[in-house]
């Protein structure tokens, strides 16, 4: 399935280059710029005066400054399996996190981790559909198309990061911790950060 894009924009944000795409009924795309499948350049033209772009652009600069900000309406193209697995990823609040295998039993899917775990990580609206928010079955930080370095930045910037995995002074090695959180909310529609 090619999705289909109407415009375009771009942004810079604190964790680098932001491409924002939308199709005919909302936003579409939102990739960092050397993220795992960006589309590259798009047959869309650029459009930044686009209300749904830039509504988009002002929600990342809210994002990193630590605000919450409302979810724009969201038209991602992909198969039927990853759209709910998309939307399932919207029912995890900010500052909490779920592991793949968790995420796939939420779906009532549970021997699909796999499955799950593709399809997060073909997710195309990074940040705001928060694939960011998914970690390893023993917790450790996995898996991010756009780098585990904007995972780890993500996860502080919304307080999900667990203790275990935050930097110390005194700590060196790997980081791992035993997180078992990640209560669905009945209805995520906005971003809190």
């Amino acid at each position: 399935m090619t999705p289909t894009f109407t415009a375009w924009t771009e942004t810079d944000t604190p964790l680098g280059r932001l491409l924002i795409a939308r199709n005919a009924e909302g936003l579409s795309g939102l990739w960092f710029e050397d993220q795992k499948y960006h589309p590259g350049p798009l047959a869309a033209p650029r459009d930044d005066d686009d209300a749904l772009l830039r509504g988009v652009v002002d929600a990342m600069k809210a994002y990193f400054a630590g605000q919450a900000t409302a979810l724009p309406p969201m038209s991602p193209s992909g198969t039927a399996f990853q759209q709910a697995v998309w939307r399932a990823l919207l029912d995890i609040p900010a500052g909490r996190t779920v592991t793949y295998g968790e995420l796939a039993t939420r779906l009532g899917r549970p021997e699909a981790v796999r499955a799950v775990a593709a399809a997060v990580g073909r997710n195309p609206v990074s940040v705001l559909i928060p694939c960011h928010r998914v970690l390893g079955a023993d917790g450790s930080l996995t898996g991010y198309a756009g780098g585990l370095h904007r995972k780890e930045a993500l996860l502080t910037i919304e307080g999900g990061l667990p203790a275990t995995l935050r930097p110390s002074p005194s700590r060196s090695g790997p980081r791992r911790h035993d997180n078992k959180a990640g209560s669905r909310s009945a209805q995520n529609t906005r971003v809190n950060a």
